[in-house]
């Protein structure tokens, strides 16, 4: 059921306006189910501050009191929030109803998508069963409400992010999250990203059917985008229990969110804001994001003066540096040898979404990673300090720049917000 649905490419909420609508869908969510007496919210972490889950959280708690009992940020495989990433996020909401999801230990399964089914929607390419996990608060813990705030944007592995995929990825289990990253990555991620119906949502959404319509989730879906000055906006928000709600976000995260260029790029330059980005594992949005804009032969260039590992989990890390960013054939042709890699699949499909697959080049200017470090995961390596002397993030404007050397640079200074695809590619 859709309780709420208001945005549009020339909408702006306020705080106050956006708070406002928030109550509004939640009154309507207690009309038609009563008012919850334990409440457990599943906001996204500190990578998503853009979201505004984070404001959204406070209002809930401001609503709910006592009522809200839990906070679960649905980690996925991200490291747990500090506490100085709790107050900056979750401003004026007790650091003690925050609780850590541990994806490889502290999960229930609710049921299990048949191999046949993901042998029909990743077209013959795998053949594995697909075990619907959640974190056991949300399965076990009573909760007669379950907020999931979070914003519906383009991504790598989903097509669009947020809705189920906060539940069953978000605070889902290993195998879980590994296969889904995996189905994704085989399948193809110019394929995937931008689209909200996909194989990977595909099996999200026979799990949520088949075996957990009887959890209280509510989502709240933000769609943000950014104006003419350069800031950023919420420009939709959507509060609902099923697909619709979901595909209403997505429609419109498409128009805001998804810059079509009529020519492919020679060479983009994107920043990495150092509070967000921290790893390869995150900063490679850089990749993903831009990946159908970039010309044959093209060069992207990324700014991350935060980065200072590989993977957010040590293991994964290991396997990063161990095997490098490499094509679809080299890693699918590794996963079938290698023991270690085999049975960390979201670390597989994240080498592939890592990999330009010899189409374009890809050179990494890291504020705490040495040259032998990059070099040593498949990335060119240039020195921070002087790559921002060039590409100064101060200087350079949203899009197409003209350095005065002549060098024409396209700019982008955060690729978690949106999506850019050379309209060809696209098509394609």
């Amino acid at each position: 059921m859709l309780y709420y649905a208001k945005g549009s490419p020339d909408t702006a909420f306020t705080d106050r306006e956006l708070e406002a609508a928030f109550q509004e869908g939640l009154d309507k969510v207690e009309a038609a189910r009563g008012r919850p007496k334990r409440v457990l919210v599943l906001p996204p972490d500190i990578t998503r501050v853009h979201s505004r889950a984070g404001i959204l959280t406070r209002f809930a708690y401001d609503r709910y009191g006592s009522a809200l009992t839990d906070i679960l940020p649905a980690l996925g495989t991200h490291k747990p929030m500090t506490s100085e990433e709790i107050r900056e996020m979750f401003p004026g909401v007790p650091e003690n109803l925050f609780r850590v999801h541990r994806w490889r230990t502290d999960v229930a399964t609710l049921g299990e998508v048949p191999a046949s089914f993901i042998e029909e929607v990743s077209e013959g390419k795998l053949s594995f069963p697909w075990p619907a996990q959640a974190n056991r608060m949300v399965v076990e813990g009573g909760h007669d409400l379950i907020l999931s705030p979070g914003q519906v944007v383009p991504h790598e592995v989903i097509g669009m992010a947020n809705y189920n995929k906060n539940v069953f990825v978000g605070t889902g289990g290993a195998e879980g999250i590994n296969k889904s990253h995996y189905l994704g990555a085989v399948y193809g991620m110019e394929r995937i990203m931008g689209r909200a119906i996909n194989p990977v949502r595909k099996v999200l959404n026979y799990a949520h059917d088949r075996f957990a319509r009887h959890l209280p989730l509510v989502f709240a879906h933000t769609v943000v985008g950014r104006r003419a000055d350069g800031s950023l906006a919420v420009q939709g928000l959507y509060i609902g229990d099923d697909l619709e709600c979901f595909l209403k976000a997505a429609e419109l995260s498409l128009k805001v969110n998804f810059t079509m260029l009529d020519k492919p790029l020679a060479k983009a330059v994107v920043y990495l804001d150092p509070k967000e980005f921290r790893s390869t594992w995150l900063g490679n949005k850089s990749v993903y994001r831009t990946r159908m804009a970039l010309a044959d032969g093209g060069e992207l260039v990324v700014l991350a003066p935060g980065v200072k590992e590989f993977g957010e989990d040590p293991e994964i890390d290991r396997l990063i540096r161990k095997y490098g960013y490499s094509g679809t054939d080299r890693v699918v042709g590794l996963v079938e040898k290698e023991a270690d890699l085999k049975a960390s699949l979201s670390a597989a499909a994240h080498l592939i979404h890592g990999s330009s697959e010899g189409r374009f080049s890809i050179t990494y200017a890291p504020g705490h990673l040495s040259r032998e470090e990059v070099e040593g995961v498949g990335f060119r390596f240039a020195d921070l300090g002087e790559t921002l002397k060039r590409y100064d993030p101060a200087r350079l404007m949203e899009g197409f720049n003209t350095l005065p050397d002549g060098e024409e640079i396209f700019y982008i200074s955060n690729p978690a917000v949106g999506l850019w695809a050379y309209r060809g590619r696209f098509a394609s």
